[in-house]
């Protein structure tokens, strides 16, 4: 071999021996294609994650000690934030769930089964046994996200697991505690090691770019944090959040629970996420349920007072400035979709960064997973990825359709829906032409029969039901459903509940009872004036109330009729009075607007001619 063979091998053994080194020196980052952050392979080793814990001190004492209450956080973060001076934003997300709920137990919930205007039998405690060991608060979250190049942190909210303090389910401090945890994050807030100590904890590997997400009352408290306005939170994905604790427990006026909860009220859930320190319990039982609860949340009316008013985040977001994507599905009866739609239109007009992910389904339901990584990617990363540009606001996963493939459309509701006005005809019709003649319909309240028991009925004494004629086209609906009704009670306080339904009613093993409501809505006719102040019914005399039902986008398909049922109690929601109210519509004056994508023409076009048949 010659001379420059052997040059040449030697050049080559060097640079590989080179580009060896090299390599085991370059520092592990995070990786993006596509806009969205990719898993790094230095990032998705479990094994060497660093974990741990701490208590970051808050501004507030809601458990009476005489000294701010510190919630307890945990971390998880790669390996190279410690070994290589890494940087890296934050998924954080935050629960009263982490430590354990209270279990079901006879009597926790409040007794239905009494007239409007009362409240029933003392309802039963639970206690709740706390659970989970240090560090480790929970999970969630790790998987998804720290092999793409960030680190989650979780916290407990006040009083529950080992964080301090008293739940308060929407008070100022469950806005407050996260508020905490980010300014600890940015370098604001002081951490400790120990739930009492004095030896401080830094957040050096955070880049102070924080990102909130959870679901339900966890998908509540980022919006919280973001009404703060706190420095460093950049982006929410709340999916399915609570952002109104007087719509969760009250309906326009009237006590309403939450679907699949009937007799739940606001102290219910106090008690059912009030895991923490068991010696602070008396007292956070004392001052925050027996007290505050019980004064303000007023089940004998289901008035608005300055208690739940206090509890709504849409009264809070002035200083809101985090981008926003909300996630939420149509046939959510737990959460009901208004929660989402109401912050969703009042960040728009903020002029926020703003989208919206809605499906058919129930509670939860998280966005795609790309629509997720690209937010957090714009904001935490701060990626060009151009998602705050995009033309199209709302996704929206069509019936049937696979949750993660959604319809874009330009915004929600529908910029092409508009409103066409319906009324009840005495033959049971439902038309756009208001009638000329004077006319009156009457049913009696029985909670017996319940709201798909009188949906499936031919004929019923306890209900109203008026129909559209067959549809020839699909019809599609996006947006807010408006109705009026006037009515005549023979007592001085009734149940009002309206169904809007799809029919013929189906039924078979593939089919869901939403797969038959379109949407629905309550009130208390005794708010008829306002939503503060109720008044006793005159017997005989006619109210007009008029109020929303759920936002919904639907597409009625061909074939089936729009029904507008009326009825009184509700039996999966309202309270149970005794059988034998009656209530007496005035026709001409009640009516249902619905949101039509094309407007009445849409209607006019997907409709054979009216023939008004026997009413049903």
């Amino acid at each position: 071999m010659s001379f420059k063979s052997n040059s040449i091998l030697f050049f080559v053994f060097a640079f590989s021996i080179l580009s060896l080194a090299q390599n085991a020196t370059e520092k592990a980052q995070p990786i993006f294609k596509d806009g969205e952050a990719q898993i790094v392979e230095a990032f998705n080793n479990p094994k060497k994650y660093i974990r741990h814990d701490l208590w970051v001190e808050t501004e507030f004492d809601t458990d009476g000690d005489g000294k701010p209450d510190r919630m307890h956080v945990d971390v998880t973060r790669p390996e190279q934030t410690e070994t290589e001076g890494l940087k890296l934003p934050v998924v954080y997300e935050s629960s009263p769930y982490f430590a354990g709920v209270a279990a079901d137990a006879p009597g926790t919930m409040w007794n239905v089964e009494h007239e409007l205007g009362g409240i029933g039998e003392e309802r039963f405690h639970p206690e709740v046994t706390r659970r989970g060991k240090r560090p480790i608060i929970s999970n969630s979250q790790i998987r998804t996200w720290v092999p793409r190049g960030y680190i989650v942190v979780h916290s407990s909210s006040p009083g529950t697991g080992l964080s301090d303090g008293a739940p308060t389910i929407g008070g100022k401090n469950e806005s407050l505690a996260p508020k905490a945890v980010i300014d600890w994050l940015c370098g604001r807030a002081k951490g400790y090691k120990e739930r009492d100590g004095n030896e401080e904890v830094k957040a050096f590997w955070s880049t102070g770019k924080v990102g909130m997400t959870g679901t339900s009352y966890n998908g509540t408290i980022p919006l919280a944090a973001a009404t703060t306005g706190v420095k460093g939170l950049e982006a929410i994905i709340p999916i399915a959040p609570n952002t109104s604790y007087y719509h969760y427990y009250r309906s326009n006026g009237l006590v309403r629970s939450p679907g699949g909860y009937l007799g739940e009220d606001i102290d219910v859930l106090y008690d059912f996420v009030h895991s923490g320190d068991e010696d602070k319990r008396a007292y956070n039982n004392k001052t925050v349920r027996d007290t505050e609860m019980m004064n303000g949340m007023d089940r004998q009316t289901g008035d608005l007072n300055e208690f739940w008013s206090s509890r709504d985040y849409l009264n809070q977001m002035d200083n809101m400035e985090a981008a926003l994507l909300m996630s939420h599905g149509f046939n959510d009866w737990n959460v009901m979709p208004e929660h989402s739609y109401r912050i969703y239109k009042a960040a728009k007009e903020k002029g926020l960064s703003t989208q919206v992910y809605y499906h058919q389904n129930g509670h939860g339901g998280p966005p795609p997973m790309s629509m997720m990584n690209r937010w957090f990617t714009k904001y935490l990363h701060g990626i060009d990825n151009g998602v705050e540009k995009e033309e199209n606001k709302a996704y929206i996963v069509r019936e049937y359709d696979d949750r993660q493939k959604p319809t874009a459309y330009k915004d929600y509701p529908n910029p092409e829906a508009k409103d066409v006005t319906f009324y009840p005809f005495l033959a049971g019709a439902l038309d756009p032409i208001k009638p000329k003649s004077i006319a009156s319909d009457t049913f009696s309240d029985n909670v017996e029969f319940s709201g798909s028991d009188l949906a499936k009925a031919k004929k019923s004494n306890n209900r109203l039901l008026y129909v559209t004629s067959t549809l020839n086209e699909d019809l599609h609906i996006s947006g807010v459903a408006k109705v009026s009704i006037t009515l005549a009670s023979s007592k001085s306080a009734a149940n009002l509940s309206v169904w809007m339904i799809s029919l013929p009613w189906q039924e078979g093993k593939d089919v869901k009872i939403t797969d038959n409501i379109i949407t629905r809505g309550w009130a208390d006719p005794k708010n008829h004036k306002s939503l503060t102040d109720e008044e006793d019914l005159v017997p005989g005399q006619f109210y007009t109330v008029n109020f929303e039902l759920q936002p919904d986008d639907q597409i009625i398909k061909a074939g089936q009729q729009i029904g507008f049922m009326i009825f009184s109690s509700d039996k999966e929601y309202t309270l149970h009075p005794k059988a034998g109210t009656e209530l007496t519509i005035q026709l001409n004056k009640t009516s249902l607007t619905l949101p039509v994508v094309g407007g009445e023409r849409a209607f006019n076009k997907s409709t054979s001619p009216i023939a008004f048949g026997k009413k049903k």
